[in-house]
Order: C-alpha cells, then sequence, then structure tokens
C-alpha cells in the first residue's frame, strides 16, 4: 500500500487487525467447526454443547458468520464448505493446527516493541511449551508443507540424483514428495529424536518408508554423515543467526559428493530488506521468538552458499502461496 492509498481509517484497520484472527483463534482453539460438523445448531444449543455462556457463545458464532466462516438462517449455525473443508478436524484438509500455531505466538507478538528495543525474544526458546503446542507446531508445519510440496517438487529438476538429505525436515513432507515424484530417488531426514515418532508414521502412510529414513541428530551440534547428492534446507535458516546459518550450509555442503545440489528454501527477503511483505513480518516474528533468526536476502543467501563452496548459484523460478523461494547452488 503506497501512501496515497493510506488514510486515517486504514491504519485504525491495521490496528485492530487482530480482531478477526483472534475470533478465528477462539473458534479453532474450541473446535466448535467440527462440533457443528454437517449439522446446524443454535445459539443455545451449541452453548450447551460447548459448556459455554449463551451470550458469549452466541456472539462468538455471530461474529464468525459476519467473517463468511458460518451461514445463519432462522438463528440457526452452520458450516460453510470452506469452514468443513479447513476448519473441521474430520476433514483431510483441515488448517487448524497452523491456526492454533499462530495462536501460540499471540504472548510474544503483544510484546514486539520489548523485543524490537532489547533484540532479545521475549520468550524463552526452551522448547515448546506442553503437548498442544508442540503438537499444534508439528502438525501445522505439516499441513503448511503438504500444501507446498505437493506441486513444488515437480518445479525443481532432480532427474539422476540418487539420495537427499533433507535437514530439519520434521515429519519428511518434502522428502516423501520428492520420492513420489523421483522414483530412482531415497531420502534421510535429519531432525531432532522427538520428531522421529510423528516422522514414521508420516512416511509409513505415504507407502515410501523403504526410501525414506530418519535420522536423529542436530544439525547446530552433529557432524551429518553419509553422501548425498542432493541437500535440501527447507524453512531452518530463519530460525538461527548469520554464523549458524553458515554453519549449516557449510554441514550440509560436505555432505554432498561433487557435483552435488544444495537447495535452500525459505522466506527470502529483497535484497533492499524491505519486502516483501511475507517474508517482512516473518523476520519480526523471528525477532520475537528467537535469539538470532531472521528472514535473510536473497543475496545474502547466496553468498553464505558461495563461502560454503557451491558454485552455480542462482534462483529458482519457484514462488510459493507464502512467498517462499529456493535459492541453489552445486558444490
Amino acid at each position: 500500500m503506497n501512501e496515497g492509498e493510506m488514510n486515517a481509517g486504514k491504519l485504525i484497520g491495521i490496528a485492530g487487525a487482530y480482531w478477526p484472527s483472534f475470533t478465528l483463534h477462539a473458534g479453532v482453539r474450541l473446535d466448535l467447526f467440527t462440533l457443528l460438523g454437517e449439522e446446524r445448531f443454535t445459539g443455545e444449543e451449541m452453548a450447551r454443547r460447548l459448556g459455554g455462556d449463551v451470550r458469549g457463545v452466541t456472539t462468538l458464532l455471530n461474529a464468525l458468520t459476519a467473517m463468511g466462516l458460518l451461514t445463519k438462517s432462522d438463528w440457526v449455525f452452520a458450516n460453510t464448505p470452506l469452514s468443513s473443508r479447513f476448519l473441521s478436524r474430520n476433514s483431510p484438509d483441515y488448517a487448524g493446527y497452523v491456526i492454533l500455531h499462530q495462536s501460540h505466538l499471540v504472548e510474544s507478538w503483544h510484546r514486539l516493541d520489548e523485543a524490537v528495543l532489547t533484540g532479545k525474544p521475549t520468550r524463552a526458546r526452551a522448547a515448546i511449551r506442553g503437548e498442544e503446542e508442540r503438537e499444534a507446531f508439528l502438525m501445522g508445519m505439516f499441513n503448511v508443507a503438504m500444501g507446498l510440496a505437493s506441486g513444488g517438487v515437480k518445479e525443481i529438476d532432480l532427474a539422476g540424483r540418487r539420495h537427499l538429505l533433507d535437514m530439519g525436515g520434521g515429519p519428511g513432507t518434502w522428502a516423501i514428495h520428492f520420492c513420489l515424484a523421483n522414483p530412482g530417488l531415497k531420502a534421510t531426514v535429519l531432525d531432532l529424536p522427538e520428531t522421529r515418532p510423528f516422522a514414521e508414521k508420516t512416511v509409513a502412510r505415504f507407502g515410501v518408508d523403504d526410501r525414506v529414513l530418519f535420522h536423529a541428530g542436530d544439525y547446530l551440534s552433529d557432524e551429518i554423515p553419509g553422501d548425498y547428492d542432493v541437500a535440501w534446507l527447507s524453512q531452518i535458516l530463519h530460525g538461527e543467526g548469520p554464523d549458524a546459518c553458515l554453519s549449516i550450509i557449510r554441514k550440509a555442503a560436505k555432505a554432498l559428493v561433487p557435483g552435488g545440489l544444495i537447495l535452500v528454501h525459505d522466506f527470502i527477503l529483497d535484497n533492499g530488506m524491505a519486502g516483501p511483505l511475507q517474508s517482512a513480518l516473518f523476520s519480526l516474528n523471528m525477532l520475537a521468538v528467537t535469539e538470532g533468526g531472521r528472514s535473510y536476502s536473497e543475496a545474502q543467501i547466496m553468498n553464505m552458499l558461495s563461502e560454503a563452496g557451491a558454485r552455480d548459484i542462482r534462483r529458482l523460478p519457484f514462488r510459493s502461496p507464502l512467498e517462499t523461494g529456493i535459492v541453489a547452488g552445486t558444490l
């Protein structure tokens, strides 16, 4: 939005943009879209099902209707096709985990001014707190990657490649889709030990457990065993400062055979560092929740690849709906 399009009303709208966000968070946290399912209920009936206050529940239902996420006719509420598909846990396209993960970030964003002044996160990186938060993070990242990987792997030429290293691959979503798209490829997912059960369950569900293996390790502190001809670093650099990122890339490069391909997928800033918007906002998110994480520019990523010994460094045409991109290099 340029200066000519901005006015006081739009500024106030930006300031209050969390209102619809928190309304959606509340609906997902209460799981009311799943409770509604294919049925129709009045506010009083939904309040009984939720064990909540009639006024409170009805007010939330009305707001969700105004947002286009529910329908209302004769004082009876129902899911829309959109909410049935993406907000009911009974749908294979359920996106609620990503929304729950976003709700868990609210505390840090609420104290963003503090993070800006101190340069420090407003909560300990320590761990994702509690099983609910861990599930929301892992499942949310799985769902996001599922949406990107199924189409994204078709834009990346891995013809003739045999063994892919998926660093910090979590449930192995990208590794799975790379193998599905490339029958001669096998993959190793490197991630922390607590991720193994989720990864192995996901890999088995796609029927590639003979080609996608899990290796427990920490790419920050551990050496990476094996010889690979592709290294895939998807959305891991943004969690670390520049020195750690260079170390990660060097480890990936060291694990590659001559002629190996290294691919960095992340939120990538323009070289002026002030756009695109999603990457700039994501960098603020990393400021609030990590010690050194940030979005990096295309030039910064290319320079790190060059320092690690890569050549033929280029930006791939891939552009995701989330404004993520891919920088590639050859060892």
